[in-house]
Order: C-alpha cells, then structure tokens, then sequence
C-alpha cells in the first residue's frame, strides 16, 4: 500500500529542479545588476537581450529575467506536488495524475533554462576597467593592511585599529589607500615601509588568497577543474 501511494522520488526530483533554478535566478540576478548603468560591468549581447519599446538606448537583459521568472514557475511545481500529497491516505489515490504534470514541467523548465544560460553567459562581454575603476573607492585591501602590520610584528587588534584610522583619513581626503604617500601612511604607523604599496595591490591582495574556495587565480581555475571533473564522473554513471 505504501509503494503504490509513495510519490517521494517525484517530490524528489522537482525539489533538485527547484534549487537549480534557485541558483540560476541568482546568477541571473547578478548578471542583470551588473548591467546596468549604475555598475556597467557587464556587456549582453544583443542576441540575449532587446531594446526598449520606447527607449531607444536601453537594453534590456530578457534571458537573464525570463530565467529569474520561471524560477517561480518551478518552485509552483514542487508546490503542486507537496499541497497534492500532503492530505492522502495510504494506497493510490486519482489525485496522484496531477504528478505528472508538474514532474515534467519542472524538468523540462529547467532544461530550457539551462540550454539558453549557457551560451548567454559565454557571449557576456566583462568590462574589466570599469571594475578596477570602482575597486579605488571600496577599501578592500584594508584588511590587507592589516595583515601587513602583523607581520611587522603587532597584534591584529592594534593592526586593525590603525588600519580603520587610515581608511577613515582616506575618507576624509578622498583617496584610496594606495593612493596615500609614505610619508601619510608613516603619520599613522613607524612600521609602514615602502613594500606596502605592492601588499595591498589590488591584484596581490586577490592572488594571495589561495586556500580553497579563495578568489585567487590559482583557487578559481582549481575549483573549475575539480567541478569539470565532478560533473564528467556523473556523466560517466548515467
């Protein structure tokens, strides 16, 4: 009796679909702020985006925001399914039909999305200059500063004192912490020498985060390696 009434593989199934495409709208949702004119760090093609009815210059993100709506579409499946089960007692019911529907609407949903992500994200032209433009004002390398003077030998906690007072004279001056002379930063600390303005480079201080899971170069490329290897080992057992 409860074989025939069980539908978990279903309920399964459609939830795998559901957090995909979770990950999908969020992905999408970067890839449509970023567009923007207040980011500017992205470019769509013009194959995966369209203008404006009325707004000659605008260009609008559509797959990124089609793939961000049907989101919502594949969790109403799983949802489908839940509500459908939650109130049936043991054995078949005729109510179960309704599986099917949301079963293959959610996989064939997700399939879609996949098909037209892929070649949206490979065609997305990166303004890399507008990027490092807006790194000078976020202070990202003020932790590396920090990690700077522990080096010189002080605690973090005085490190992280000194390194708030700089960014906080940056403010005041705006500038950006690698844009401060020697001599501003010695004002603040003795331990300051000249070395610190290759320490807190933008691209050293990304690069220096090598564990795994860091931003690095070299972590990135051996996240994709590993996770191309994950997915050919799943390949392999279908």
């Amino acid at each position: 009796m409860d074989a025939v009434s069980d539908r978990d593989f279903a309920v399964e199934y459609v939830n795998c679909c559901a957090i995909s495409m979770m990950h999908l709208s969020r992905f999408c949702e970067e890839i449509i702020i970023w567009c923007t004119g207040e980011f500017g760090y992205l470019q769509m093609d013009d194959a995966y985006s369209t203008g404006s009815s009325i707004m000659p210059q605008k260009k609008n993100p559509d797959v990124a925001e089609l793939i961000r709506g049907k989101t919502g579409r594949v969790y109403g499946d799983l949802m489908n399914l839940l509500t459908m089960l939650k109130g049936l007692p043991l054995a078949y019911n005729k109510d179960m039909q309704e599986d099917k529907e949301a079963v293959f609407d959610a996989g064939d949903t997700l399939k879609t999305c996949i098909s037209v992500f892929i070649p949206m994200l490979d065609t997305v032209t990166v303004n890399t200059c507008k990027i490092k433009e807006n790194l000078r004002g976020g202070f990202l390398n003020a932790t590396d500063l920090a990690d700077y003077l522990v080096q010189k030998g002080i605690s973090f906690r005085s490190a992280h004192e000194i390194s708030g007072k700089l960014v906080n004279y940056c403010i005041m001056n705006n500038k950006a912490l690698e844009e401060l002379s020697l001599e501003e930063f010695k004002a603040h600390s003795d331990l300051i020498d000249g070395d610190i303005y290759e320490f807190i480079d933008m691209e050293t201080c990304v690069n220096r985060r090598k564990t795994i899971g860091g931003p690095s170069v070299e972590a990135v490329m051996e996240a994709i390696k590993n996770g191309r290897k994950i997915l050919s080992d799943i390949m392999k057992c279908e």
